[in-house]
């Protein structure tokens, strides 16, 4: 057994009480100095983090970053001074008294909510509620992966979630309790803050839902315990720890505990108490200290949890010293999230064979014909899909399913679960040692896209396939024809939006994706194939640069017509039109707008030129005018799409190449008029 889950000493039932009684204080004073902010969740669930980190949790804040240290996810984010008290109270550096009095303040670490990066012992980002139970999911399906390939000695641990009535509402937890139900995600807990209190009041005004008897149909083992009873929320957490299942632990707690006027109702849930019931406070817990004055021997005692975890630390990497040093080197890098040296060669070798062959191909295929090179060359490189693997093409022939029973897989059957898929990949990404993608279709980015958000606030490695990328997927009609989702994931900071026009771009895209260590990507892949339109092979990654001409006029530009995806081509048609009547007309392939962005402002110049523009894509217009100037124009999407072939369909909806030429004219007529 862990020497962490051995109790602390000989401290009798009293000091453990100022131990929580110490959050409690912390949580208060930093609400009340900020007059903002939710004192009741931490106030109310301070008996049970008290047991988890004095008895169980496995960290050690000296090495906060160690691999095999257990997680702790608190899913409820706007208790964040729960955290942030305890972070303190165990000595984590980053987190410091003062840290503690700049609650919620301009570059303070201790924002609203938890915010990942901005101080160590933070797991995740987490507020918008049931994002932190699903990312937990992967966090707990990582450690299993990592766990089949390196063994006990290297990776055994486990992730420990605090969530309240308001995660256990939204839908997403449905996806993520299912889905770590069926795969036996033992070593997965989720402690449940059963307060009964939301911001409106009762939770009973708005559900009847028995959170335990759900989550035990889900397959998970479930407990109901006292959460002010430390012996029995210790009794139940030792159960979870045995269990080969997930565990549910429902902590019946009373929302702001010590406060004696407002504990239980609605108006500790995020409010400061007040000066007034901060005293009355003070007094029903027997706290009389000043404000973030916690008295030494209460100190003393939370350091030495934190300093109970460096015995474990240092065995396991007694243990990562003594092992093979072929496994030792995967999983290191693996934590570093490195890419093998041969990485570059790989993907080159791929982009030739492309330009060799010039295959007329859907991007969707084109993408799994890359997987097929690198999931053998890229250790860790998990893929999945939201029950559409053969759609996506995101399966490949080496890859086999991830079952409860066998977690040496390399592919996930995620189920029509796309929100749980999205944030179960941030999990597997915030744990390390895996690099993840997941298949879905593109309209359906919208039940993503929190999930995607987050990972793009966090700076994770994720990459989202998403296909079927416009009105060329044809005959399913508009509930599936994407037309404003470009524009929507594109709005969205730090977010790589991709959109290869033929085979050698996707491979590009995919390259690109897998180097980028801070920033989550989506590949929009199309269902229709399509021409090679780089037939002649180059090492330069030309997708890197997010735009760039592929076709120049050999005078000087009279137009130049900028596209994506699927839109590249018909660009080059429209080009060959207006060549045929001396109008000498450049294309540019964007396929990745925020590249482009990165680039200089001169080579932005340079691709884009001075004579006039035409936009071709098949969807809305929306941010399209950042490229076109002023008289630019634009061929594509000003409405949902319909039902029928996708031939068909662009032309009914005029994206040709006769329409695209049209516009150029008109557009080099107006600017004529102008001179």
């Amino acid at each position: 057994m862990s020497t962490l889950a051995v109790r602390i000493g000989t401290r009798d039932e009293t000091s453990r009480a100022d131990m929580a009684n110490a959050i409690r204080a912390l949580s208060m004073d930093a609400v009340e100095k900020a007059k903002s902010g939710h004192p009741g969740l931490p106030m109310g669930m301070a008996d049970v983090a008290t047991v988890l980190f004095t008895r169980f949790l496995k960290f050690d804040p000296a090495a906060p970053n160690w691999p095999d240290r257990d997680r702790f996810v608190l899913s409820a984010g706007h208790g964040s001074m729960l955290l942030y008290s305890l972070l303190y109270l165990t000595g984590y550096e980053d987190i410091t008294l003062d840290e503690l009095k700049r609650f919620r303040q301009l570059g303070a670490k201790t924002a609203g909510h938890p915010e990942y990066g901005h101080a160590t012992g933070i797991e995740m980002t987490t507020g918008p509620l049931g994002q932190g139970i699903a990312t937990a999911a992967g966090m707990a399906l990582a450690e299993r992966l990592q766990n089949a390939r390196f063994g006990d000695a290297l990776v055994d641990h486990h992730t420990y979630v605090l969530a309240g009535d308001g995660c256990l509402m939204e839908g997403l937890s449905h996806e993520a309790i299912d889905f770590a139900g069926h795969l036996k995600l033992s070593k997965l807990i989720v402690l449940f803050d059963d307060n009964g209190i939301s911001i409106d009041g009762a939770t009973s005004l708005t559900t009847s839902m028995d959170q335990p008897a759900r989550f035990a149909a889900a397959g998970w083992d479930v407990a109901r315990v006292d959460g002010h009873d430390t012996e029995a929320v210790a009794a139940a957490i030792e159960a979870a720890r045995a269990s080969d299942k997930p565990s549910l632990i429902a902590c019946k707690t009373i929302i702001g505990f010590g406060a004696p006027n407002k504990q239980g109702t609605a108006a500790t849930h995020g409010a400061p108490l007040g000066a007034e019931e901060i005293d009355a406070a003070r007094e029903t817990l027997g706290w009389h200290h000043a404000p973030f004055d916690i008295p030494e021997p209460i100190l003393m005692a939370w350091r030495a949890a934190g300093q109970r975890g460096q015995g474990d630390r240092q065995a396991w990497e007694s243990r990562l010293e003594a092992a093979d040093r072929a496994p030792r080197d995967i999983f290191e890098a693996g934590v570093r999230g490195e890419l093998p040296g041969n990485f570059d060669g790989v993907v080159d070798s791929i982009k030739r064979a492309f330009s060799e062959q010039g295959p007329k191909l859907a991007t969707r295929q084109s993408s799994q014909q890359v997987l097929e090179g690198l999931s053998e060359a890229v250790p860790g490189l998990i893929g999945g899909s939201a029950d559409l693997t053969g759609s996506n093409g995101t399966k490949t022939k080496a890859y086999r399913p991830v079952t409860a029973k066998d977690f040496t897989g390399t592919y996930l059957h995620y189920g029509v679960r796309e929100h749980g898929m999205a944030a179960a990949m941030n999990g597997l990404a915030l744990h390390g040692g895996v690099i993840p993608y997941g298949g879905t279709f593109l309209v359906f980015a919208d039940y993503s896209r929190p999930a995607i958000r987050l990972a793009a606030l966090m700076g994770l490695r994720v990459i989202h396939v998403m296909t079927h990328d416009s009105i060329g997927l044809g005959e399913d009609g508009p509930t599936h024809q994407p037309v404003e989702h470009l524009a929507a994931l594109r709005a969205i900071p730090n977010l790589l939006v991709f959109r290869p026009a033929d085979a050698v771009e996707v491979a590009e895209a995919w390259a690109c994706a897998l180097k980028q260590s801070a920033t989550p990507s989506v590949l929009c892949l199309t269902r229709q194939g399509l021409p090679s339109l780089k037939t002649e092979h180059t090492t330069e990654n030309r997708t890197a640069q997010g735009a760039y001409a592929l076709r120049l006029p050999q005078g000087a530009r009279d137009v130049t017509l900028l596209a994506s995806g699927s839109e590249v081509a018909i660009a080059m048609a429209a080009a060959d039109i207006l060549a045929a009547e001396r109008i000498q007309a450049a294309v540019v392939s964007m396929p990745c707008w925020e590249l482009f962005k990165r680039q200089s402002r001169a080579y932005r110049r340079e691709v884009l030129g001075t004579a006039p523009r035409v936009g071709v894509e098949a969807a809305v217009r929306n941010d399209w005018d950042q490229w076109l100037g002023p008289d630019g124009a634009f061929v594509g999407m000003t409405g949902f799409g319909a039902s029928a072939p996708a031939p068909e369909l662009y032309r009914h909806f005029g994206i040709t190449p006769e329409a695209v030429a049209e516009a150029a004219r008109d557009a080099l007529d107006g600017a004529n008029k102008e001179d």
